[in-house]
């Protein structure tokens, strides 16, 4: 089996490293395609505009000037002799729940191989203010092999990507699997944090706002925070196809 990983937090990511070690541990032909920068927040946005450097950082490890999404393209039509039979996006610094994976260039990764007709599985490793600075990546390197085993073995649809989340918890501790459904956070979870430069202009960040959070049983946000690994099926088929039938019959 071959495997392709990329990821969205860059080529130098201790997260890449992980889930190049998970990767290893399912077979020996693993190649690396990763950004050359962190590319955390870019979705599935594609380079049209700017050229793409490719460099060789070591054997099968390349860097690429451009987004997750490019570097899987990179690797597939570019970079390895042969398609690869698994796309593994991560491991994301951070969990990827809910409404984040529309921003996620993680899932775009992932999204990306799917796309091009791979079986892809996105990982994300969760951590609390207590983990920030060191997230328990022991988690995800313990215990991701057999999970992606058990996903491959139940296996991956056409235009279906695996969105997996571990959580912050010692691997012994983790309290098991759920196949869960996206949550969502609601319309007020973005905030903007106006601040001054030197100069007196105004500069802006966008963040994420804390607080209390009740996520509905079922959810990948619900089974994370209970400390089990949560495995989400996306699909690429946007389509609502209720509203689709209804409004069928309206505008008829």
């Amino acid at each position: 089996m071959r495997i392709l990983v990329t990821n969205d937090d860059g080529i130098h990511a201790p997260g890449l490293k992980v889930c190049e070690a998970i990767a290893r541990a399912l077979t020996d032909d693993v190649w690396i395609v990763a950004p050359e920068t962190d590319q955390s927040g870019v979705s599935h946005s594609l380079s049209l505009s700017n050229p793409l450097r490719l460099r060789k950082v070591a054997d099968k490890h390349f860097a690429v000037t451009g987004t997750p999404t490019d570097c899987v393209i990179m690797g597939v039509k570019a970079v390895l002799p042969a398609p690869p039979d698994l796309v593994l996006s991560g491991v994301n610094r951070g969990q990827n729940l809910a409404d984040d994976v529309t921003y996620s260039g993680t899932i775009a990764g992932a999204m990306e191989g799917t796309l091009l007709g791979i079986p892809s599985i996105a990982l994300s490793q969760a951590y609390s203010w207590d983990t920030r600075a060191n997230p328990r990546w022991h988690c995800g390197e313990t215990l991701g092999p057999d999970t992606i085993r058990r996903i491959l073995k139940a296996g991956i649809a056409p235009k279906q990507l695996i969105n997996v989340n571990f959580p912050d918890r010692e691997p012994g501790d983790v309290a098991g699997i759920e196949v869960t459904s996206q949550a969502a956070r609601g319309e007020d979870f973005l905030s903007i944090d106006e601040r001054m430069d030197g100069r007196g202009n105004a500069y802006y960040w966008i963040g994420f706002k804390r607080g209390k959070n009740e996520p509905a049983p079922g959810t990948d946000m619900a089974a994370v925070a209970k400390g089990f690994i949560s495995i989400t099926p996306l699909h690429l088929d946007l389509t609502d196809h209720g509203a689709r039938q209804r409004l069928a019959h309206e505008l008829r």
